[in-house]
Parts: structure tokens; sequence; C-alpha cells
């Protein structure tokens, strides 16, 4: 297999400390590496050696020849100008950014593009031009679940080299063959996917408390030597003597961060009225309606789960029960009891000025507090963080203290937009636990399958129309609708020219067999593009694939038509 890209004892510092260390790693065409690992642990700064963004402080990076790396980083670069001046055209990039929710932006200037929207832009050039080596970092963060879906099954066709930072864990057991976990600045690859990384990571730490129990059992032995007497010591070598006391002294490498997540909060009683909604229309200042005669009673202990395409209106449905906006018409009716906590998407309830302690202590007490310092620490804002200003964490570390100040408000209803965004896996996993023991009321909106599968009992879904309905099937259901709605276009509020019955019915057999013919030519050119290395010939499958999908549309339009007139 061709070699991509290989890294040999590659070093980077951060500060005065390494941040990746001696780290040796080959990527060869068709591996599917997926990179994890707790925030700060250098997942991203990998990815940027890796793309040529970033040099190392030590090592080699040796990459083959003629290879073409594709990267959405981080912080994504576009070109000045618009949105499609910035991204280019072709019927590729035409069909990326319509999955990905952004054609109605094709002509916005991309300075005004919200880093969402920005990222969303950068990944559809990305996977409409790909390399040989295709690199991304959290892909996922500001798509919805449509876009995830469509993202997941152009992945699993990619046939180049992959590597993928993300937190979506149906995304990596389904995309990924290998894992690579950093931590603490050292490294442990692991073949197979999410769950089998997950396996090997217990056995891991198995075998080292196994070798910790070891260690303290030689260390006693040794210690009982020791003590026998000077006499007996001299006649031991010297060696024998260091080594006893090297094990005495020693002690296992600690955590990564210190204990586990605490996510505990005291909560005020919730009574029986919590949230009620009625009749509650919202339409923005461009006339759009987002939120269509909402109606529902939300009681103690719901876990509600609000899933739609990205600008239905979800954030917005949030922002009326959390008081932040009025909604057009209606009314939004909370408990007297309830005490909300809203953890928005954007970490907007944080001042950026303000250091780490200045929030946890709030405007009404003086800052480190015995109190705050245990309150930091059991949120992992130990050495020099509490005293880092909020403009300078990292996205991860400024989400934690968001909701370290959420629930330090002792909330009784909690709102979560998106709140698995730039959270590491284990962060993840706490807050999911901590949601499975709280008796309070929660909205969740996100994109995070798992999470989602996990926390709600209940699932909502808002359609492009604002109508807002139980989704009893769940979130099999609401992709199920996404897949039938992109294969059956809407019917236009046109009427098919009137026919008497035998002629319809004949031109319904017609189209029958021509939307068969239609599909079996698609299939053979999904079927050729997959297969292809050839680029110019797989721009000219492409281009004919877009034919054929035009003709198979208009085809089931008509008889659609026809059908229903």
């Amino acid at each position: 297999m061709t070699v991509l890209v290989d890294l040999e004892r590659v070093t980077v510092r951060f500060a005065d400390r390494p941040i990746v260390a001696d780290l040796s790693l080959t990527i060869k065409d068709g591996d599917r590496l997926g990179v994890v690992g707790i925030n700060g642990t250098g997942k991203s700064t990998l990815l940027r050696v890796l793309a040529g963004d970033l040099e190392p402080d030590q090592g080699v990076v040796r990459r083959g020849r003629g290879i073409r790396t594709s990267a959405l980083l981080q912080t994504p670069t576009l070109r000045p100008g618009t949105v499609r001046e910035a991204i280019g055209s072709g019927w590729e990039v035409e069909a990326a950014i319509d999955k990905l929710g952004m054609s109605s932006s094709l002509n916005v200037n991309v300075a005004s593009l919200s880093g969402g929207q920005a990222k969303r832009v950068a990944l559809a050039s990305v996977v409409a031009t790909p390399g040989e080596l295709l690199i991304l970092d959290e892909p996922t963060n500001h798509l919805d679940l449509a876009g995830i879906a469509w993202l997941e099954q152009w992945l699993a066709s990619y046939r180049g080299g992959l590597v993928i930072v993300s937190h979506d864990r149906h995304l990596l057991d389904r995309v990924t063959t290998r894992m690579l976990e950093l931590d603490r600045a050292s490294s442990y690859l692991h073949e197979g996917g999410y769950a089998s990384y997950l396996e090997a990571k217990s056995i891991r730490a198995d075998l080292a408390e196994s070798a910790e129990a070891t260690r303290r059992n030689l260390a006693r032995t040794e210690l009982a030597w020791l003590r026998r007497g000077a006499k007996a010591r001299t006649r031991k070598p010297q060696a024998r003597i260091d080594a006893a006391r090297a094990l005495i002294e020693g002690r296992p490498q600690p955590d990564a961060r210190p204990g586990d997540l605490e996510l505990v909060a005291a909560m005020p009683r919730l009574g029986r009225q919590v949230v009620d909604l009625d009749d509650v229309t919202m339409e923005l200042p461009d006339g759009r309606r987002v939120l269509d005669g909402v109606h529902r009673k939300v009681g103690p202990a719901e876990r509600i789960g609000i899933v739609g395409l990205n600008g239905v209106g979800k954030s917005t449905l949030l922002d009326c029960i959390a008081g932040r906006r009025s909604p057009s018409s209606g009314s939004v009716t909370l408990g007297k009891t309830v005490v909300v906590g809203y953890y928005d998407q954007h970490s907007s309830t944080l001042n950026e000025t303000l250091r780490v302690r200045d929030v946890v202590a709030g405007p009404h007490r003086p800052p480190g507090s015995p109190e705050d310092l245990n309150l930091m620490q059991r949120f992992w804002f130990t050495g020099n963080l509490p005293f880092t200003a909020v403009a300078d964490l990292s996205g991860g570390e400024r989400r934690r203290l968001q909701l370290l100040a959420v629930l330090a408000s002792q909330p009784n209803v909690l709102l979560l937009d998106e709140p698995t965004n730039d959270l590491d896996l284990e962060t993840l996993r706490a807050l999911e636990e901590f949601l499975d023991a709280w008796p309070g009321t929660a909205f969740i909106v996100s994109h995070d399958r798992a999470f989602l599968e996990r926390t709600t009992d209940v699932l909502l879904g808002i359609d492009d129309a604002g109508k807002v309905r139980e989704l009893s099937g769940g979130l099999d259901e609401w992709l199920a609708e996404q897949r039938r709605t992109e294969v059956r276009p809407p019917v236009t509020e046109e009427r098919a020219p009137d026919v008497s019955a035998p002629s319809a019915n004949k031109r319904l057999r017609e189209l029958d067999r021509t939307m068969a013919k239609l599909n079996r030519q698609q299939e053979k050119l999904n079927a050729a593009l997959l297969a292809t290395t050839d680029r110019d010939h797989a721009a000219n499958l492409g281009r004919e694939l877009h034919g054929v999908r035009s003709e198979l549309e208009a085809a089931e339009l008509e008889w659609l038509q026809l059908a229903t007139s």
C-alpha cells in the first residue's frame, strides 16, 4: 500500500512541556484512523502536523510523492469573497454545500459567516475535492443529524486515507478501522474501530492496576529485607539496595485529570407545573416563521430531545423557554418553582475578560475561597487554569467552565443547546451519567445520536414549516423521513394538465418503466464512481450521474402530479 505520510519520533512542545512526544505513525492508502483523547492532549496539534500546517520541534515528517492532502482543521481558513467564490463551482461542490445546509448562503460574504457556518463551508470544499489523504478535525460540529448521516455515508465510500478527530461515537465506530489515543504526551494505537478501542483501553487500565499491585508487593518485600539490620545489608550489592529504594519511593503515573468529573448540582424542589407552551409562534424579522403553533406541557423529570435541520428554530424554542426571546404570538408559562439553567452553544454567558476563578466566584463574593477551589478542582481547573482568562481557554475548557457556571446556579430545569460540541469523550460520558441521576427536567438540542439516545425519553421534531411533533419512532423515524424527502421532491401547487383516465394510466406505466431504467443507470454510475481512481473519468461519471438524477426527479414529479390529479 502507498505510504501517504510517515511520522518518525515527532515531538511538539507547548510552552514548557511536550504536548506530543516521540510519536511514530504511518498513514497508508486506505487507512481510517480515529484520534481521541481528553482536551489539551494534542489531537488538533497532531492533525496540523499531518496536514503540513505545523512543523514539529523534533522528529521527521515524510510525505508520499505527489500525494494531495485535504484538511478541515479546528479553525478553518476560507478565501475572501462570497461563499461561491471561496469554494469554487462544480456539481461536487453544489451537492456538498446542499447536503450541509448552506445553499442559501452561496452569495453571502465569508466575513459575515458565523464560526459554525464557516466550518460547514470549509467542510463542503474539502469533501468536494478530496485528495489522497483526508484530515478532519471535529467535522460534525455545527451539522444537523441529516448532514451527519450524509457525511457518514460519504466517508464510508471514500477510498483514500482518513484521519479524523471526533466526539461522535456513531461516526467513529462506522468509519474507522484504527484508533490512536493521545494521553499526556504518550500515544496508544488500537486496531479496530471505536468499540475495539474501548475494550483495549479497559484492558490497559486493568494491566496498569495489576502492575501497580505487583510494585507495591515488591516494595513491601524489599522494605522488610532492608530492615533486617545494617550488618545484613552490608553483604548485599549496593545496586540491590538502590533498586529497593526506587521501588519504595516509586509512584504510579498520576491520572491525566485529578479524579472523575463530579457533576453534582443541588436542586430546589420542582412543582407539578414546569413548562407550558401554548400556541407558541415565532416569526423572524424577514417574515420567515420558525415556530408555528407549538403546544406542549412538560412536567417534572421529563427529558425532551429536540431535532431538526439547521435553522428550523431549535435554539429559538430554547430561547423562548429561557425568556431570552418573546414569541410573536402564544405564551410560555413557567412554574413558580422553576429555576432555569441555560447551557447555550455559543458560551455567550461567559465574560471573556474575566479569569476562571472570577467566573466561579460570581459577582457577589471574592474569588479564591476554599469552596471555589474545591469546585474548580472537581471540574479539572487546576494548576494555572484558575488564573487564566476565559478568552485564552480552549474550546473544551470554555465549555466545561460554562457547564460549571450553569450547575453552580442550582437549576431544576436545564436547557442544553448542542452540549456535546467541543467536549471530549470523557467529559461527555460524565455529563451523560449526571443526567441519568439528576431529578430535574431537561430540554436537549443535539446532533449527537448516542447522547440523545442515552439522555432523552421523548423526541420532538421541528420541520421546516415550524411545526413540532413527537417522534414515536425516535431518531430512526426522523432520519428515515429525511431520506424520503430527498428521494421524493415536494409536490408543487400547480396541477397537472387535465387528461383522460386511460391516457393518464398509460403515461403512469411509461413513467414507471422510465424511473426503473433511470434507477438502474444511477446504481451503475454510483458503483463506477466508487471503483474508479481516475480523476478525469470520475468527473465525467459525475456529470452523467447529475443528468440521470435530474431526469429521475422530473419523472418522479410528473408521476406524482398524475397520480394525485
